[in-house]
């Protein structure tokens, strides 16, 4: 048995080479994983199904790879795509600014280069939206090209089969564990090599409860010998999130409410939502969030009298770096205050239909709860 490495290692021993790449390899040709990208050698479905998978697991991404292949089968068609409805199309997934890159790269390579993507590692790197990882990818599967994939399965095989204790967040700890990767990597399959390093780790050494046991790397892999699986990988840091607070005012007039699109740089750009004030806090009930309605400069019109307003209950979403919480006030203005309409607040909104809201627009997943629960009375927080 290897005893641990205190650094990643930087010579590996020819027979634990053989043994690592020969018993992934078996391992891929024993369990087959069928997914409709594998064995694809089209760079443009390759790369869809790549930035799809980024942050995302497998089996929520396969149905959005399908719909997007079923809306848009080539690059010229994803570039000429109208971008409200490419969002729409990717709702739910997250991350949104990989759509909003996957767009700016489908354009650059539909009307730069011809429909042609780039066929090496650094022309690649080049899109918009593709790092390391993905052009490693890319290159590998669509071009055959060797360069191996890490990516958070990578960095959890390799550290408990090495023993390696270094953190993987780091940028040096990305470029030892890339030259790694690289070693073993076999360079006359390096596409079967990096797809099976990764589905080795997404459904054989998982994060939780991996399969030991059976596993073919078990005779040399460090964690499973000195029972230490759950301290590979060590990350060195913890990420701090930010609280921010929501007030989303739902404002019914005549039939429709009233949306508009966040186009600042921030969280969920060129995603539609209600309007809204953001808070250092959550007002806690109607006569609360009515004060505050009368507070705002750009609402120097007072809310009529007559208008009362139903306050939801909070709502709540994670992100990577921060947590965010709102609630949203309905409103349902009569005709005749239709001039609290045509207020600074407003002046970016869209009026849409009721029925629409759901079927055009692209909304967070935290606004899409709100609406989905169907009462301001509900919640899932």
């Amino acid at each position: 048995m290897l005893s641990s490495f205190d650094a990643l290692p930087t010579d590996i021993p020819a027979n634990l080479h053989l043994f690592f790449t020969q018993n992934l390899l078996a391992w891929s040709a024993a369990h087959p994983r069928p997914l409709p990208w594998k064995g694809e050698r089209d760079p443009y479905k390759i790369w869809l199904s790549e930035i799809i998978l980024q942050q995302t697991r497998v089996e929520q991404g396969l149905p959005y790879y399908e719909r997007f292949i079923a809306a848009y089968p080539t690059v010229w068609d994803l570039a000429d795509a109208p971008e409200d409805e490419l969002m729409k199309l990717w709702e739910g997934l997250g991350y949104y600014s990989r759509a909003r890159n996957l767009h700016a790269a489908a354009k650059h390579i539909a009307n730069d280069l011809g429909g042609r993507f780039p066929d090496t590692y650094a022309g690649l790197l080049r899109l918009k939206g593709v790092g390391d990882y993905t052009a490693a990818a890319v290159a590998s599967f669509a071009f055959g090209l060797p360069h191996a994939v890490v990516d958070g399965n990578v960095y959890r095989v390799l550290s408990r089969f090495f023993g390696i204790a270094d953190p993987t967040d780091t940028p040096a700890a990305k470029r030892a564990f890339t030259t790694l990767a690289n070693q073993l990597l076999d360079p006359e399959r390096p596409g079967a090599f990096n797809q099976a390093i990764m589905d080795f780790g997404a459904t054989w050494c998982t994060p939780q409860q991996p399969r030991c046991p059976q596993c073919p790397m078990l005779p040399h892999c460090v964690a499973a010998q000195t029972r230490r699986i759950a301290d590979f990988p060590a990350k060195s840091k913890k990420i701090e999130k930010k609280e921010r607070f929501f007030f989303y005012l739902v404002v019914n007039w005549q039939g429709n409410l009233y949306i508009q699109k966040r186009t600042q740089k921030d969280i969920w750009q060129n995603l539609f939502e209600f309007p809204m004030i953001e808070l250092g806090a959550l007002p806690t009930d109607s006569e609360e969030a009515t004060a505050i309605i009368r507070q705002q400069d750009a609402l120097s019109l007072p809310l009529p009298e007559t208008v009362k307003g139903s306050l939801s209950r909070p709502y709540r979403q994670t992100l990577t770096h921060r947590y965010v919480s709102a609630v949203f006030f309905e409103i349902h203005l009569p005709d005749v205050a239709a001039g609290w309409l045509d207020q600074p607040f407003f002046k970016h909104c869209l009026p849409v239909q009721r029925s629409d809201l759901k079927k055009k627009f692209a909304f967070p997943r935290l606004v899409d709860n709100y609406w989905d629960a169907g009462a301001v009375t509900l919640t899932l927080f």
